[in-house]
């Protein structure tokens, strides 16, 4: 009888569940979260090689207990991969996290609840003295935030925006060209008529018209001469603006 219940206990503990205790050293990868950051709302891990510029980060804390960022804001323009480039200057541990507010102050309450770590793409945890780096595509415009959420640190002052802001560099707009037939080319009033299909760029049936054009395409525009050309409104007046 002794045998038969010694014998089951082994077997339950063989095959019962193994529990780590919860000090999440391992980083979010662990806990099902990997998948999460290939794309979060802020965006996705970088790659080196296309880093557009790096931003130097320093973590430290004041004379009068505030523990600090600095830089205390970021401009980033969409679609921008940046480096940053973090050096803890303090006294004691920091960590530099980004994320949604949302997320960050998700992040912040279970580290509150437990001693956690963060090994994710988006944050590095740095001892005083040490330097470390995360490098961030910033795919989507809008308000997100960087923070130390080690428990305390936050409401210490060890957060701040960082701002997303639509690319200056507008997708250039292809040329529409159009078909037609010079008819009359005026080179002293740098006008030209042409025998035009349709200019769907400007929503404009076929029709025969006066265009203006400079001296340069002027020069190479003969009368009879099939040509293809944009046309646009140039300061209020139809122009060719090029011709193949």
């Amino acid at each position: 009888m002794n045998k038969l219940l010694l014998s089951t206990a082994l077997s339950l503990l063989i095959t019962a569940p193994a529990f780590a205790a919860g000090t999440h050293g391992g980083g979010h990868d662990d806990d099902g979260h990997g998948d999460m950051h290939k794309e979060m709302a802020i965006g996705m891990p970088g790659k080196a090689e296309a880093v557009d510029r790096t931003i130097d980060v320093t973590m430290r804390e004041t004379d009068d207990g505030e523990m600090i960022f600095e830089p205390a804001a970021f401009d980033i323009k969409e679609g921008e991969t940046i480096r940053f480039a973090v050096t803890n200057k303090g006294e004691i541990e920091h960590e530099f996290v980004i994320d949604t507010m949302e997320g960050n102050a998700e992040h912040k309450e279970s580290m509150a609840k437990m001693d956690m770590e963060h090994d994710d793409p988006n944050s590095v945890r740095l001892d005083s003295g040490m330097e470390g780096e995360v490098i961030w595509t910033f795919a989507n415009e809008g308000t997100f935030e960087f923070a130390c959420l080690i428990p305390g640190h936050y409401e210490s002052g060890m957060h701040g925006p960082i701002t997303v802001a639509q690319s200056d560099e507008a997708p250039e707009t292809p040329a529409v060209y159009s078909t037609g037939k010079i008819k009359k080319v005026d080179a002293k009033g740098k006008k030209v008529t042409i025998i035009h299909g349709p200019l769907e760029n400007l929503d404009m049936p076929s029709m025969t018209m006066v265009f203006k054009a400079d001296e340069t395409l002027i020069a190479n525009m003969k009368e009879g001469q099939n040509i293809e050309f944009v046309a646009d409104r140039v300061k209020g007046k139809l122009t060719v603006t090029a011709m193949k």
